[in-house]
Parts: structure tokens; sequence; C-alpha cells
């Protein structure tokens, strides 16, 4: 039997050290060096001139949080939320919001110029909206605190694993993120306080639903306070028990979540526990520059990849003559049938795939295209784009929500499948957070 030494936990230094922050680390912290070691620091910016307590050492870097800002940045600014300090739900508000999109740009060139190996041809004029309330999904952690005789409802610290004590959110939409406090007083008088480890909230155009994940059965008195609270501020109210089959509606007794497309008249519907975009005001702006960047005539049929609910599906179907549909989540791929069904569009057709595995046998791989766009997750799309080379599809929409994970298959468009990278842009629809969502168009 081989004994496995244990790894003797560093002593932190207790006393601030004083550092200048060379630059933004792609998850948004400072960067700086002592003694040729990189340590990262929360809560600067660059060209400051600061001082910091250790977080953390480790062999390859170390970490920090500020202690106090010397010499500030010009592009530093008062943090709107009280919480900054603590919460770890996002972690720019010090930076100003013009700075920010510099800074996601930024961070998108480079990955694409250092992990690509390419440049767009154009840089697209980034697209903004809502700064505050845009959030329209979340998981809030839920904890009875017994030292501080309350309960906590909201995002973990940004040291540690611990909930915030936070009393409101300015990210969250307001139907949710200022009424943190009524969430907090409302589990506090439960029976099953100690119970209920998460609320998952979903907000759509003209609804916010919440699911209350629970450990135990709810007590009668239980249930009868979280629909009294349900119908006190209009939610529609999910129980959830046990897994994600086990979610069900309990108030009202009929409920929808949708949101809509007004300038292609498609109304998409969705479930509580679906994917969707957070931010509806550059969903909104979204979508038709992707649909532009198609560049459709209404002959095209294009290939949708990572469709989920149909969000870009069904805008392209109003100018596209067939639009195929494609995603790994039978759920989502049932809802996008069904609102294509409910928008009166009949020439979009749909199929439930695991775009991560070997798809060589996948008949929708077998169809000719005009055109693609795909919006993968983090990963990226790395295993269906090695079957792009046969598709020779004209034009590819990519929007990606992972600079580095974009980079990567861009490299195998351009440097592999002759694709030339037309142009690149930044959306931001985490502001505060150093989240970089882009869009970029390519064409054969």
């Amino acid at each position: 039997m081989v004994k496995r030494r244990r790894r003797r936990r560093q002593k932190l230094p207790q006393d601030p050290v004083e550092v200048s922050i060379e630059s933004l680390s792609q998850d948004g912290k400072g960067v700086a060096h002592i003694e040729g070691k990189t340590v990262f620091i929360d809560g600067v910016l660059p060209g400051e001139q600061v001082t910091f307590i250790y977080t953390a050492k480790r062999r390859s870097h170390d970490e920090g949080s500020v202690h106090e800002v010397l010499q500030a940045s010009d592009e530093r600014v008062e943090a709107q939320c009280a919480y900054f300090s603590i919460c770890g739900g996002c972690n720019l508000q010090h930076l100003s919001s013009e700075a920010q999109i510099k800074y996601k740009q930024q961070s998108m060139l480079d990955a694409l110029k250092h992990i690509g190996h390419v440049e767009p041809m154009e840089v697209f004029a980034p697209i903004m909206g809502e700064q505050w309330g845009y959030r329209r999904k979340a998981r809030l952690g839920v904890r009875h605190v017994l030292k501080k005789g309350r309960v906590l409802v909201g995002f973990r610290e940004k040291q540690g694993g611990f909930l915030a004590d936070i009393k409101s959110c300015e990210v969250l939409h307001p139907s949710v993120g200022k009424n943190l406090q009524a969430f907090q007083d409302l589990i506090y008088t439960m029976d099953a306080r100690e119970q209920m480890p998460q609320i998952e909230v979903a907000v759509g155009d003209e609804a916010t639903a919440l699911i209350v994940r629970h450990l135990e059965p709810l007590s009668v008195g239980d249930q009868e306070k979280w629909k009294a609270f349900a119908k006190e501020y209009q939610y529609q109210l999910y129980f959830q028990p046990k897994g994600p089959d086990t979610v069900h509606l309990v108030y009202p007794d009929k409920a929808e979540l949708f949101y809509q497309h007004p300038e292609f008249k498609t109304k998409v519907l969705f479930g509580p526990q679906d994917f969707f975009q957070v931010n509806n005001s550059i969903n909104r702006q979204m979508v038709p520059r992707a649909v532009a960047l198609l560049q459709l005539s209404g002959t095209e049929h294009v290939l949708d990849l990572f469709c989920g609910l149909g969000n870009f599906t069904l805008p392209i179907a109003r100018h596209a003559a067939q639009v195929t549909g494609v995603e790994g989540d039978d759920i989502m791929v049932a809802r996008a049938r069904a609102t294509a069904q409910a928008n009166h569009i009949a020439n979009s057709t749909y199929y439930s795939c695991n775009l991560m595995g070997d798809l060589k046998a996948e008949p929708w791989l077998k169809q000719k295209y005009d055109c693609i766009l795909l919006d993968p997750p983090r990963s990226g799309a790395k295993e269906v784009i090695e079957h792009f080379g046969k598709l020779k599809a004209k034009r590819i929409v990519y929007v990606s929500c992972h600079p580095a994970t974009l980079a990567r298959d861009a490299d195998t468009l351009v440097n592999q499948h002759g694709y030339r990278l037309l142009g690149a842009g930044i959306m931001d629809m985490f502001p505060h957070t150093a989240h970089v969502e882009s869009i970029a168009v390519f064409e054969l």
C-alpha cells in the first residue's frame, strides 16, 4: 500500500503587500508579479498601485484580494452594488462600462490571434444593452446561518464557498433582485429552513418563475406560506423534492413562460429549467445581427447547431427556405418543435443529437447546407466542426460564450477548411462580469 504524503498547508503572510498591477486576466483579476511569481488579485485594475492581502499560495501562482488602492486607474468607478466587495456574482463593477467593453473586445481579439492564429478582417461594433437588472436566469443558494439568526439567499462570496450576506442584487432582474430580503424573511419562518439549498429563477417577458428545491417533504404550513408569497409577488411557483424530473407546478394552476422576437414575429416558449439567453436586450439585438450576417435571400437551407429552444432557428426560418435545427437535449428539441408549430413555422425540422459525440451516421450531416449557424457551450464545437470541410457551406455564423474555444475552432475553420474570418465582435451579455460573448462570421 502506497502512503500518500499530506501536503502541508502553506502559511499565508498576514501583512498587506504593495504591488503594481500590470494587466487583467481572462477572469477579470489583476495580474502582478512578485519575485517572478504571478499573483492574481481581485478588485484591482491595470496601472494601479495597491496593497493586497494573500488569500492563497500555489505552486504556479498566488492569489490575493485588494486591501487599499494607493493610486487609482482613471477607469475605476464606484461600484453600484453595496455588496460588490463580498459577493461573487459579478467582479467588474469597479471598472467603467466603456472600459469593460474594451477589455472584453481585446480578450476576444487576443484569443483569436494567439490561440487561433487568425485576425478578423472587420471588428464589429459591440452589442450593448441594459447594464443593471438584466439577468433573467440564476441559481440562488439558500442557507440558514444560526450565528447570524437569519437565512441567506444569493450568490457565493468572492473568497471561499460561503454564501454572501446580501439583501438585494443589482444585476438580477428586479422581480427577484429587489426582493431577496423578502425571500430570506419567508424562509426563516419555515419549518424546513434547514432543508432548502437552492432557488432557481427564470424570468420571461411577462412572468417570473421560481423552482424551490427542498430536501425533505414540506409541511402543509410551509407549502401555504410559499403559495401566499407567490401570489403576493406574482411568481409562478414550482417545487423540486428530488431530481430535475420531480419539478412540478404549485401555483398558479396553469403557467407559461415565453420571450418574443418582435422583429421576426416569433414567441419562444420555455420551461423554468430550460436554457435561454439571460439578457433579453442583448438577445433582441444578437439574433437580428446573426440573421443579417447569414445574408439570406429566402432560398437557402440553413443548419442551426446547438439550436436549443429555437432562439435562432425560428427567426432564420422567416428568411430562409428551410432550417434544420440540431440539439442534444430531447426536451429542448420537443419544445422547439412545439414552438415552431405555435408560430405557424412549417419550414424547420429538428434532430436530437449529441454534438460532442460520433456524428458519422447522423442523417442531417448527409444533407447540403448553404449556411450554418452554431451557438455551442463553453467547450466549443470541435467535434462537429471537423465535418464542415465536407459540408462546404458558403457562410458560417458562430456565436460564442468563450473566446478560447472560439479561437480554437476558428483556427480549424480558417487554417484547415479554408474559410476567411470576415468579422467578429463582442456582445455584452453579462455586464460587470469577465464573461465574454462574441459573434463571428466566416466565408468560404
